[in-house]
């Protein structure tokens, strides 16, 4: 059965980190359904690529930015009155999690997601969303991964995933606070961080510089569209079932040699690559079960990642981010 594409419910939402890739896109289509958002963001990292994932929002009298640091700044008044709550706010990225970096994951998901938590106690919210991570999975076991599949992080990252998970876990037995948990895997698209693999690939393919590969190429990742993301996010704030958790990606797995290939065909010329040293916390695949989230949220993954990759360097070509910093 085909399912409609979903109107995002009356009210206010309140988005946390609406500046990031996932956030700032999930506060546009909130504002195209008429929605007041208003969203949270500390600006941590590149400022300028930031301001420039709001630079359409900015230009919406039903949007309001609030620069606050949740793991330090009062936050009461920024969630009272919202009555749906995207936490989508937090410090990404596996590889940085490891040694001295672990004290800013530790600050910004674990510790700013408490105090969120806490804030939105008897504010009358009917949905919390929050973003956990295919991570907490770590090293799964071969084909689609389910919900009730054993947490076993391979990296400080998802370990804060977990703990995330459990304390949004405590709120709500405690104390009934709806909250809903999205597992993402992998999110890919327009707007995608300028450090994440496909913007890396894309960045270097078309400077005609060799594409830096950790390991031999052949990890496999459940590679999600982030307007497929978006649909799942706001369908678990319209049906998710509070308390539960919902992997929110394809259930392909595709190698990272093949995404290489994929780039190829689009440039119609060849890719160079070279291998580096596999990194820690780095899973050798990812495969999320979605049947839960069909089941129960109506969502499914339609973008297929060829038609995806095609548009994020359809983007990349018409501008992108220009000017910006790419990674190394």
């Amino acid at each position: 059965m085909t399912v409609p594409p979903t109107i995002a419910p009356d009210g206010r939402a309140l988005v946390t980190g609406v500046a990031g890739f996932l956030g700032s896109r999930l506060a546009e289509r909130l504002v195209a359904a008429g929605r007041e958002v208003v969203g949270i963001d500390c600006f941590t990292g590149t400022r300028d690529l930031k301001e420039a994932n709001l630079a359409r929002l900015r230009g919406s009298d039903r949007f309001r930015l609030l620069e606050l640091d949740l793991s330090r700044d009062s936050i009461e008044e920024a969630v009272a009155g919202a009555r749906t709550i995207y936490h989508l706010a937090a410090q990404a990225g596996v590889r940085g999690s490891f040694g001295q970096g672990f004290e800013a994951y530790l600050r910004n998901n674990v510790q700013a997601t408490q105090r969120l938590l806490e804030a939105a106690l008897g504010s009358g919210v009917e949905a919390l969303v929050y973003a956990s991570s295919s991570s907490v999975y770590g090293e799964s076991e071969p084909g689609p991964t389910p919900e009730s599949a054993a947490r076993r992080p391979v990296s400080p990252y998802g370990v804060t995933k977990c703990a995330v998970e459990d304390l949004a876990a405590v709120y709500h037995r405690q104390h009934g606070l709806p909250v809903v948990g999205l597992r993402y895997f992998t999110l890919y698209g327009p707007h995608q961080r300028p450090d994440m693999a496909f913007a890396r690939f894309i960045d270097a393919a078309l400077a005609g510089r060799a594409i830096g590969i950790l390991g031999d190429g052949l990890q496999e990742r459940d590679f999600t569209f982030v307007d497929d993301a978006i649909e799942g996010t706001i369908r678990a704030a319209e049906r998710g079932r509070p308390g539960a958790l919902y992997n929110i990606g394809g259930g392909i797995r595709t190698s990272l040699r093949a995404v290489i290939s994929m780039l190829e065909t689009l440039l119609d010329a060849p890719v160079s690559v070279r291998h580096l040293a596999r990194a820690r916390g780095d899973a050798r695949q990812t495969c999320a079960d979605p049947s839960l989230a069909r089941a129960e949220l109506g969502f499914e993954a339609r973008v297929r990642l060829a038609d995806g990759l095609a548009r994020q360097l359809a983007w990349t070509l018409g501008g992108g981010l220009r000017g910006l910093p790419a990674a190394a």
